[in-house]
């Protein structure tokens, strides 16, 4: 496993200098790498005689961003001569975030004359050496691990050792609640597992809701738990919920969501309501003032206003470090109090918690996380409860190699397949009407989901009659209609033009004797995915010159983008290109099934799929999904073929209720 990581963190490197070296600072902006412009508001002297700085964006500016504590960042200059990648920059470590402005702890004793004379300034994220570093220390802590409890846990989880469980009685749950059976049976399991449990939730399952509904049950038994997720959004959601049933939760690291419920309970917010709060601050004003006065320019310098200059520094000094003192008291009082603790995998390593153990850690997407990741957090803990779902998206893996070799089989897989008894599925499902279930519950799930009764037969007929008598489920293949892909060199990606105006055709068709304006529900949802970001791109072009769906895109009711990018989403339609048709049969990304499972499992009342048959059906998975469509009557063929005229919005589209 590790020298799988080192394979990753080398192509990751790779892949990180070449997107940024011709990336612009707008596109470096928008993906979170950059805050530009930005202007010095303050400057220190930090550890060692090295600068620190406080950097400022325009209160305007919110765009999300990927900056938190500990990550290496660069200052840099946009002057002429300043460009390219050997620009002269100035490297650091970022060591505090709030919304617009930022701590960068410099390698450098003074500022260089580039960063001084009125350029405008921007702050580059570099690559993230700090994840790399902390996965491989976890799994040096792993491999040594003997005779301790780390040592149980690795066995319990690679199936060496079985996991325990202590007996429990039917009414010991606490807290009241309107979970389901199988959503109860998975807290009871949690709250009698001694080692590790799983929770699998499968789409529309209401995982989350029982993740929060264990963790209430074992903050009542246990004094504080530790609670982490793959992505920042998936921790800023948990902290949310736990927040909104009266729990004492803390958000370790920069939440990704800016909105004020999360910022409340950061650690720095709580830390600016403790009582101590006003007097550390007052301390630190008293040094920033002794440091600006020790530095003033005056006419007359002699020894007297030497001695009384290395007097004010030294006294700056020390109101520094007892301001610093106090806040690593107060922050040590914070965490002392609080019930659980929110982090991603890395920041389970954050210095404020990195000395803490837990008697409970809860990893929530732990099928989507690299293994090394897991055991970051693992190592804190007495024991471990895996939530997430091993048929739906696996985890990002950037090395080719190293993914065909194992680093993209997740320790939730591992465990799930060598200690089944650890695991209780979630079986009702919330969210999807019957037909779009069934397919995904065959083919992934052994058949065992079952809708519930307000899902079961929820389709647009449903919502609106003005839809009948629409069917949930629908494929329209287009074999023998010359709608061939177009392959993009450039970025390595495929497109299929013609499709694309097909599947928008039969989209707005659908939406026909729909009243967007009628008052009596909530608007519908909608969600156009392909697998190509290519296609997602023509696809865009091509609602923008539809007047009716760009202006549903304009009102934010319909979304296009890749399956990742709907991830833990659902949308009332989901319309999907399959993109794929070639005559040597070669399907790519659609190879990967579980992808195919969560793009067709985020649609609640329909589910649209246009694709190629004749190229699909090399696949098995294609021609099972094919045979079910068929049987559920949802299956229409494009009458061809079709000339390049009829490309142009002017194919043949099945009647609703062919």
């Amino acid at each position: 496993m590790r020298a799988l990581m080192q394979l990753e963190q080398k192509e990751d490197q790779a892949q990180f200098k070449l997107n940024n070296a011709s990336a612009t600072i707008k596109e470096r902006r928008r993906r979170g790498l950059t805050w530009y412009p930005v202007t010095i508001t303050q400057e220190d002297i930090g550890f060692g005689g090295k600068v620190v700085l406080e950097l400022e964006r325009p209160a305007h500016r919110q765009d999300l961003h990927l900056f938190q504590v500990g990550k290496n960042a660069s200052l840099f200059s946009d002057a002429p001569g300043n460009s390219g990648p050997d620009r002269p920059v100035l490297c650091g470590v970022v060591t505090g975030v709030r919304r617009n402005k930022l701590l960068l702890a410099t390698t450098k004793e003074a500022l260089p004359e580039w960063a001084l004379d009125g350029s405008t300034l921007g702050i580059d994220l570099t690559f993230d050496e700090v994840s790399y570093r902390e996965m491989n220390q976890a799994l040096s802590a792993v491999m040594l691990a003997h005779g301790n409890r780390l040592a149980v846990l690795r066995d319990v989880l690679l199936g060496a050792r079985p996991a325990s469980f202590r007996e429990h009685k039917a009414d010991d749950l606490f807290y009241p609640s309107a979970l389901n059976a199988s959503q109860l049976a998975a807290v009871r399991h949690v709250v009698s597992a001694q080692d590790v449990a799983i929770i699998h939730g499968p789409p529309g399952t209401g995982k989350t809701t029982t993740l929060v509904h264990t963790i209430l049950e074992t903050i009542r038994r246990e004094r504080r738990v530790l609670v982490c997720a793959s992505s920042n959004t998936a921790v800023d959601l948990l902290t949310e919920k736990l927040a909104e049933r009266g729990v004492n939760v803390i958000r370790m690291g920069n939440p990704s969501r800016v909105s004020d419920l999360l910022l409340q309970h950061t650690l720095d917010a709580a830390v600016m309501t403790h009582a101590s709060y006003s007097k550390m601050h007052a301390m630190r004003q008293t040094a920033e003032q002794h440091r600006q006065t020790a530095n003033e320019h005056v006419r007359d310098f002699g020894f007297e206003e030497r001695q009384h200059r290395q007097w004010l520094r030294e006294e700056a000094r020390t109101l520094r470090q007892g301001a610093d003192d106090l806040e690593g008291f107060m922050t040590e009082d914070v965490l002392e109090s609080v019930q659980v603790i929110t982090c991603t995998l890395v920041g389970a390593s954050n210095r404020h918690i990195r000395h803490l153990i837990f008697e409970t850690v809860f990893i929530d997407e732990a099928a989507q996380a690299l293994e090394p990741g897991c055991w970051i957090p693992i190592a804190k803990g007495q024991r471990i409860i895996l939530a997430g779902d091993h048929h739906q998206l696996p985890p990002t893996v950037k090395s080719e190699k190293a993914a065909r070799e194992g680093l993209r089989e997740t320790l939730f897989e591992k465990c799930i397949q060598r200690q089944p008894q650890t695991a209780r599925m979630l079986t009702v499902q919330y969210r999807m009407h019957q037909h779009i279930m069934d397919f995904s519950s065959e083919k992934f799930y052994g058949s065992q989901l079952v809708p519930h009764h307000s899902v079961r037969h929820a389709g647009l007929e449903a919502y609106d009659p003005r839809f009948a008598p629409d069917l949930p489920m629908e494929f329209i293949d287009t074999a023998g209609c010359g709608f061939l892909e177009v392959a993009i060199p450039e970025s390595r990606s495929t497109a299929n033009p013609k499709e694309a105006h097909l599947l928008l055709q039969r989209l707005a068709q659908l939406l026909g004797p729909y009243d967007s304006t009628a008052p009596q529900q909530a608007p519908l949802t909608i969600g156009v995915i392909a697998p190509y970001r290519a296609q997602i791109n023509y696809l865009k072009d091509a609602i923008e010159v539809s007047a009716a769906l760009n202006d549903l895109l304009l009102q934010r009711r319909l979304s296009v983008g890749t399956v990742d990018s709907f991830q833990g989403q659902e949308r009332d339609i989901i319309a999907i290109s399959l993109t794929r048709s070639n005559t040597q049969g070669e399907i790519g990304f659609l190879s990967d099934i579980r992808r195919m499972n969560v793009g067709m499992t985020r649609a609640r009342r329909k589910l649209l799929l246009v694709g190629d048959s004749s190229t699909l059906c090399c696949h098995p998975f294609f021609v099972d999904l094919l045979a079910y469509v068929k049987r559920i009557g949802g299956y229409f063929k494009i009458a061809g073929p079709c000339s390049a005229a009829d490309s142009a919005l002017e194919v043949p589209l099945p009647t609703v209720g062919d």
